[in-house]
């Protein structure tokens, strides 16, 4: 049986896609001392090729100093653990290659990965960025000139490496939750996630300072908008129409004129994508993927209006409405999936933009779910809310767990 290792990789684009860097470090398991350092400035690339490019050069790294190692990877990117780990399929064309080339390095049997948060991947996001620090000079990064490690060793706080139970429970009491319960993997079960509330009621506690802010915004309008078709994730992935342009801008100037976004996060679909770059673009800020904000998988209903799934499919359609563990015909997402799926997101979210305000890009359920956990509301609620196309939402989350909804469906901007 050879070593353990470890290994922590991050990538990142200024731009998504624009200058792109990755960055990774193979640490001793049990002292945490780092064993080696990898990072190199890519051109222009997406978030989700630099992460992958990171990954592939920590497990050449890692199979450098020991070719028989066992290796732990950590990286707070869910979409490359999910797909490495292979409970979410790998469909993005420029994403299938990295992932064949990763598995090749070690056996897939001597590698297990985990989801961390951002501010528990310093080290390598430090070195992504030193990488593209120096590929903007034109020059290449070296080792030599690196202080990550000492910038991550000054910052970070006591770890148990590879311990993913113990590191979401300090992660929980960060936010101030009461009880530290263990995680489960997305498909475990059918369990209703969590709100984001500890205690409940206003008044209950002392001031907790600036709260997260997610300012929630649906995309503008595709073709399919109007004629009110189901259009999730599994679908054709429209753009936005000529109308859903103008939405996007309009909202755009909205925001530009409140001045109080700070940070911008999307769905990786197309609509929510361009819906995201017109506001970035007004306000001067980069956005960032989430892969959790996507929309539903309508599996089969994709396109499909609600009257021709009633034709169609009418027993799944009632089950469908009836019960939220029920996925739509073909293989599409329950409601219950897609809540586990935006809670985790969402609690992500809060711990890494902590006290700022965020735009968050994405969809109807999404969007609809957030807003029901913040209230604590039952799944059928999400039948009851109306959601606009480039509709604003807001919720609040403060450092004690509770939530509070702020701002629901708001289209004066659209007037």
């Amino acid at each position: 049986m050879g070593r353990s290792l470890v290994i922590e990789a991050d990538g990142g684009s200024r731009g998504n896609p624009g200058p792109a860097g990755y960055g990774a470090v193979v640490l001793d398991p049990d002292t945490g001392e780092t064993l080696a350092e990898a990072a190199e400035y890519i051109g222009v690339a997406t978030n989700n090729v630099a992460e992958y490019k990171g990954l592939i050069a920590g497990l050449r790294a890692a199979h450098a100093l020991a070719p028989d190692a066992t290796v732990h990877v950590r990286m707070d990117s869910k979409l490359v653990v999910e797909q490495m780990s292979g409970r979410w399929k790998i469909k993005h064309p420029d994403m299938k290659p990295l992932a064949a080339e990763a598995a090749t390095v070690f056996p897939r049997v001597r590698v297990t990965y985990e989801w961390i948060p951002r501010e528990k991947n310093k080290h390598a996001d430090r070195l992504a960025n030193e990488a593209m620090d120096a590929g903007k000079k034109g020059k290449k990064w070296e080792a030599s000139a690196s202080t990550a490690d000492l910038d991550s060793r000054a910052s970070a706080p006591p770890r148990v490496v590879g311990d993913a139970v113990a590191g979401a429970a300090r992660a929980r009491a960060a936010l101030g939750r009461a009880v530290a319960e263990p995680l489960t993997l997305p498909d475990a079960s059918e369990a209703e996630p969590a709100p984001a509330a500890a205690t409940v009621g206003w008044g209950a506690s002392a001031d907790l300072g600036t709260p997260a802010t997610f300012v929630l915004l649906r995309h503008g309008e595709t073709a399919l908008t109007p004629e009110k078709r189901f259009s999730g994730s599994g679908g054709s992935d429209p753009e936005l129409s000529a109308v859903g342009r103008r939405q996007a801008e309009a909202v755009a100037t909205t925001l530009a004129a409140r001045g109080t976004v700070q940070e911008i996060v999307s769905s990786p679909l197309r609509r929510c994508r361009e819906t995201a770059d017109a506001v970035a673009a007004r306000l001067g800020l980069d956005v960032r993927i989430e892969e959790g904000l996507r929309e539903t998988d309508f599996g089969a209903w994709e396109g499909l209006t609600f009257a021709e799934v009633r034709e169609r499919y009418p027993t799944d359609l009632d089950a469908w409405l009836a019960s939220p563990k029920a996925a739509p015909t073909g293989g599409g997402e329950s409601f219950a999936t897609v809540a586990r799926r935006v809670s985790t997101t969402r609690d992500k979210l809060i711990a890494r933009y902590a006290g700022r305000t965020v735009l968050v890009v994405s969809h109807v359920t999404p969007v609809k779910t957030l807003v029901r956990l913040a209230l604590g509301a039952p799944p059928e609620s999400l039948f009851r809310m109306e959601l606009s196309a480039a509709s604003l939402s807001a919720v609040a989350y403060y450092a004690d767990g509770n939530a509070s909804l702020r701002l629901l469906n708001d289209t004066s901007h659209l007037r």
